[in-house]
C-alpha cells in the first residue's frame, strides 16, 4: 500500500499498522525559546527528530532568512498561525510571506469574541472566510480555520463550528482541527470526520490529563487516544500532524521531546 502524504502504511503481513513518518511541531509550544534564540531553538526541534514546524506568527527575521534557516536545518513550514485582523488588513503581504516559506496553508486560529456572539455573526466570518480563501487560492495557498473550544458552544440551539463548515467552500476553507479543543468540548473528532470527509488537512495533536481541570500535559501521558482517531485519517483528508503544548511544568523543550518520542512509536 502505497504512503499517502505522513502515513507509511506497511505493506504485510494483514495485522500491520500504519505509523507517522513527518511528525511536525506548532511553533507556540516554544515561543519563549524562539524570542531568545530562533535557529538555536529550530535547530533542537530537528535535532529531537521533527520535520515540520508550523508558526504562530513569525519570528525576528525575514521570511527569506527565515526560508534559508529551515533548509539548513532539513525543517520544511507547511503553514502559519495569522491573526484573524490579517483578513481585513495586508492579507497579500501575509500570503507573499507564506508563498517565500514555501507554505500550502495559511491558517487563521481564532476568532475574536466580539465578532462570535451570534449566528449571523458566525455566517459573516464565514462569508470573510470564504473570501480569504478565494484570494488565497488565486496564489496557490490553502486557507484554512483552527478552532478552540468555544465554537462548540450552541448559540439558539446550533452549534458555530457546524455552521461553519456548513457555511463555507470546501474548495476555499479548510479546517485545522485541535483535538484537544475538540475533546474537551464534549465532542468526538470521528463524528466530525465521518460527516465532512476531506475537510481536515491538518491537526493539532494536543493532550489532556486525567484531572477535573483537563490540563495539558506531554503527548501520551494523557487520556486521549490518538491511536483511534489516527486510524480515520484518510477519511478526515489529515496531511500533517502538529504537536502542540500551550504549557508545559518544565521545559518545553523536553516535553516535546517526550511528545515526539510517543508519536514517533505510536501504530494505529
Amino acid at each position: 500500500m502505497a504512503a499517502i502524504g505522513p502515513l507509511a502504511a506497511l505493506r504485510v503481513p494483514a495485522l500491520a499498522k500504519a505509523r507517522l513518518d513527518r511528525i511536525g511541531i506548532q511553533l507556540y509550544t516554544v515561543r519563549e525559546e524562539l524570542k531568545k534564540n530562533v535557529e538555536g531553538t529550530l535547530a533542537r526541534l530537528a535535532q529531537i527528530g521533527f520535520k515540520e514546524v508550523e508558526f504562530a506568527g513569525y519570528p525576528e527575521g525575514t521570511a527569506q532568512s527565515l526560508r534559508k534557516m529551515l533548509d539548513r536545518l532539513g525543517l520544511t513550514a507547511p503553514s502559519s498561525h495569522l491573526g484573524f485582523s490579517a483578513l481585513r488588513g495586508d492579507w497579500d503581504r501575509h500570503l507573499d510571506q507564506a508563498a517565500t516559506l514555501g507554505q500550502r496553508y495559511v491558517v487563521v486560529p481564532s476568532v475574536p469574541d466580539s465578532q462570535r456572539r451570534t449566528l449571523d455573526d458566525w455566517k459573516r466570518v464565514a462569508a470573510l472566510f470564504n473570501k480569504g480563501g478565494e484570494t488565497s487560492k488565486a496564489r496557490g495557498l490553502q486557507f484554512a480555520y483552527h478552532n478552540h473550544e468555544g465554537e462548540f458552544d450552541p448559540i439558539g440551539g446550533k452549534v458555530p463550528y457546524d455552521l461553519l463548515l456548513a457555511e463555507t467552500d470546501p474548495q476555499l476553507v479548510a479546517l485545522e482541527l485541535d483535538l484537544y479543543w475538540i475533546t474537551k468540548a464534549g465532542h468526538d473528532p470521528l463524528a466530525y470526520f465521518a460527516k465532512w470527509p476531506g475537510r481536515f488537512p491538518m491537526v493539532h495533536v494536543k493532550d489532556m490529563d486525567a484531572t477535573p481541570r483537563q490540563v495539558f500535559t506531554p503527548l501520551g501521558r494523557g487520556t486521549i487516544d490518538f491511536a483511534r482517531i489516527f486510524k480515520q485519517a484518510r477519511q478526515a483528508g489529515i496531511k500533517h500532524y502538529f504537536y502542540e503544548q500551550d504549557e508545559a511544568e518544565g521545559s518545553p523543550l523536553d516535553a516535546a521531546s517526550v511528545s515526539y518520542a510517543y508519536l514517533k512509536s505510536l501504530t494505529f
